[in-house]
């Protein structure tokens, strides 16, 4: 049944088919086809516009217009039938870019490979610019944000940091700060986040990435535990303290 109500508008001109698009919408909603996005069906478009910040081509709006019914049982049918065609993904993309591409895995457990060499990932993508707000891993995560040079800084990162948590890795220096606080709002918004820790470098530059964080959950109205860390460039941790 068609009702007035919102939903995405892909202006084909803008659109040049990356792909980044496709896994920040929750729903299966959007696939490249031809080489331009497409919302595969309006019964899976629920018109919320998660995926609008994602377009690095402002191809994506939201307009409101006659359109089918959102169908949330339908949503879960089918991205349950893409599951089973592509298992190990949340939301299996075929021709998003890959570097978007939602995966999810389990991490290696240190008996595959030696302590050192154990990889305690469990989800791809990691950069915070493609990390969408609805990605499934970061429902009721513990979550990690790091400053990109962390991992080559700290010798441990995976086996003290990583274990257990969902990470994000970013630079507040040569990324969009307003970018970050308005992706870190929506997460708190809608993820359910338990916890936060904050690795940060002792440069300068670093120290703005706890502040974005805590105000993104300031805009998003939520109280969460917060930790911040900070290393050293010589590897060593030279501060811990939980955020007020």
């Amino acid at each position: 049944m068609n009702v007035k109500r919102k939903i995405i508008r892909i202006d084909d001109e803008l659109c040049d088919g990356c792909g980044v698009c496709v896994p920040s919408c929750a729903e299966g909603a959007i696939e490249v086809v031809d080489g331009k996005a497409r919302v595969v069906a309006e019964k899976y478009c629920d018109g919320l516009g998660a995926c609008l910040r994602e377009c690095p081509k402002g191809a994506l709006t939201v307009e409101e217009r006659e359109a089918e019914e959102f169908d949330e049982k339908a949503v879960e049918d089918y991205l349950a039938s893409r599951e089973k065609e592509e298992p190990g993904h949340d939301i299996p993309m075929a021709q998003a870019c890959p570097s978007a591409r939602l995966q999810t895995f389990v991490p290696k457990h240190p008996a595959e490979e030696t302590a050192a060499q154990a990889s305690a990932l469990s989800h791809w993508p990691v950069q915070i610019n493609l990390v969408p707000p609805t990605a499934p891993f970061l429902k009721g995560a513990d979550l990690l944000i790091a400053a990109d040079c962390v991992p080559v800084a700290y010798p441990n990162f995976h086996r003290d940091f990583l274990k257990g948590k969902a990470v994000m890795v970013g630079c507040p220096k040569f990324d969009d700060v307003q970018g970050y606080v308005d992706k870190f709002t929506d997460i708190f918004r809608s993820a359910n986040i338990k916890s936060v820790t904050v690795l940060d470098m002792e440069v300068p530059c670093c120290s703005a990435l706890p502040k974005i964080v805590k105000r993104g959950m300031e805009l998003a109205g939520k109280s969460v535990p917060l930790e911040e860390v900070v290393i050293s460039a010589r590897g060593e941790i030279l501060k811990r303290e939980e955020a007020a």
